[in-house]
């Protein structure tokens, strides 16, 4: 069984965070600049929540705001559903389903130290059925 802490092992511990205050505008550029859909909202160290291009599109434009002047904390998802790297990738994929998140930060002892997307969890479930695919196909042809 695939574990977040081994995922974050292959994809790294890289998080990229902002401010409660920054502004929508900023958020997007941060995201542009490292290619991530979303960034963990941090004041003083702690998780307040998540802020993604999917919250920009339903909260900002959709509403009319201006992404200039409306802070990340307005547009947010403020209830953060969080893992630790001990969970397993089918854990994260029931926790995502369930409540319909694409990110989920990973905390260790009270501290960010990575971030899961959808992106990653399948990824680590098609690698896991192409294994146990090829492992039958050579039970089956007797080549193992």
């Amino acid at each position: 069984m695939t574990s977040v802490r081994q995922l974050l092992g292959h994809k790294g511990n890289v998080v990229h965070t902002i401010s409660p205050n920054t502004t929508v505008l900023e958020a997007l550029r941060v995201m542009a600049e490292h290619d991530v859909g979303a960034l963990v909202v941090l004041d003083d160290g702690e998780v307040m929540g998540v802020v993604s291009e999917r919250d920009y599109a339903r909260k900002v434009i959709l509403k009319g705001k201006a992404s200039v002047d409306t802070p990340v904390s307005q547009i947010m998802s403020g209830v953060v559903f969080s893992v630790t790297s001990k969970a397993t990738v089918d854990e994260c994929m029931t926790l995502m389903t369930e409540h319909r998140v694409r990110h989920l930060p990973v905390i260790e002892n009270g501290q960010l130290s990575g971030i899961i997307s959808i992106g990653d969890v399948v990824k680590a479930i098609i690698g896991r059925q192409q294994h146990e695919i090829e492992e039958l196909e050579q039970y089956i042809t007797g080549s193992r």
